[in-house]
């Protein structure tokens, strides 16, 4: 095994183990809330409780979803490229193609890829669908997103200067940050962000590191060498570029730009349905931030709080849950990152049951609701 491999199987491994662990080297935590703290210890016990109860059921069930949810994927990712190739004959077909392939890719991030990169189904020790060497459908390379993703963003969530996540580094969404004239315009930035999501994302490890522009920040550790984050992000993005802006354009022949269009629409609203799950569930209005310094010593019930008050839920029917990968349960996922996502509809109930018991705020509300309060932050923090 070359030494490339073996780090990014190092830190899928911690990424697993560490995004649902506190954090030991970062006094008690405090918020910008200033409600009345609960029994740390007590929530930790009661979530902890939830989570052994749901873990004693899950097995053959899951596995069968998740089997299901790949063989629906793989449908619509093929019929959608063939139908795509018939719009000559009825445009109504490559529509439907065009919608069926964005599906397909939509599954693939959201329900399979992000899931199975955290370990949800590692358990069925199927080599297919294993957080240690799953690659996805998108620009970003698995590998960087366990890293940036799985590990800094679960275990540091919000936490100013260690979630780099927090904003993507291009935008200011909360006082936290000092005010620049660049700000001004960060909801055109937002929304370029979007529409180039998989590509962000897939970039947003390297402008971290400083590999092409900027100064290196002297706080961060080199987990990867700037050759070889420079090597993955071209090495996978061509690997996307060529697959559909070349090969299928080409094996469609005098259809070339039909499959060609057709590919970019399909990526297009995979990038900003994916993009507006993610903001949902991070950046609503509610979902507070925290001080490197007073996340010390943080035990598990602390670190339980924070996963809370960092993170906002969805409401939805069942297909909209799936399609968001059931991330629209985005409090659950951050509890509990390592249990089936399925799981989270179950478990949410509970979890609500529990805050309100500790007089913590469960937030949720629709997708309208959520959204507006994203864009709203978004606009807010745009001026001093």
């Amino acid at each position: 095994m070359n030494t490339s491999v073996a780090i990014d199987n190092q830190h899928r491994e911690e990424a697993i183990e560490q995004a649902h662990s506190p954090i030991s080297e970062t006094k008690a935590i405090r918020s910008t809330s200033t409600k009345e703290k609960p029994n740390y210890e007590l929530l930790a016990a009661q979530l902890d409780e939830i989570k052994a109860d749901i873990k004693r059921k899950v097995g053959a069930e899951d596995a069968a979803y998740i089997r299901r949810i790949i063989l629906v994927q793989r449908i619509c990712e093929w019929s959608g490229r063939i139908l795509l190739m018939l719009g000559f004959i009825q445009p109504l077909l490559w529509v439907a193609g065009v919608l069926s392939l964005a599906t397909a890719k939509i599954l693939d991030n959201m329900e399979i890829g992000h899931n199975v990169m955290h370990g949800q189904y590692d358990w069925m020790n199927d080599k297919h669908i294993n957080s240690k060497g799953y690659e996805w459908d998108i620009a970003c390379d698995g590998a960087s997103w366990n890293r940036v993703h799985n590990y800094e963003h679960h275990t540091y969530t919000n936490i100013i200067g260690k979630d780099r996540d927090f904003g993507y580094g291009l935008l200011r969404l909360s006082n936290d940050f000092r005010w620049r004239v660049k700000n001004l315009w960060q909801f055109a930035t937002y929304i370029v962000l979007s529409v180039l999501f998989q590509w962000g994302v897939s970039y947003h490890e390297m402008a971290a590191e400083r590999v092409f522009f900027g100064k290196k920040k002297d706080n961060r550790k080199n987990q990867v060498t700037h050759n070889e984050l420079k090597k993955r992000f071209f090495s996978k993005g061509a690997r996307q570029l060529v697959k559909d802006y070349v090969l299928f354009p080409l094996l469609a022949g005098p259809l070339f730009l039909w499959v060609f269009t057709g590919n970019l629409i399909a990526n297009l609203l995979r990038n900003l349905w994916t993009s507006t799950i993610i903001f949902c569930g991070h950046f609503t209005g509610d979902v507070e931030t925290f001080k490197q310094e007073d996340c010390v010593n943080e035990t598990r019930g602390q670190w339980y709080y924070r996963q809370a008050l960092g993170s906002s839920n969805i409401k939805g029917g069942n297909l909209f849950h799936v399609l968001t990968g059931h991330l629209s349960f985005q409090i659950e996922h951050h509890l509990f990152p390592d249990i089936p996502a399925r799981r989270y509809r179950e478990m949410a109930p509970k979890v609500k049951a529990v805050f309100e018991k500790h007089g913590m705020h469960y937030n949720t509300g629709s997708f309208l609701k959520q959204y507006a309060s994203v864009l709203k932050r978004i606009i807010r923090y745009s001026f001093p």
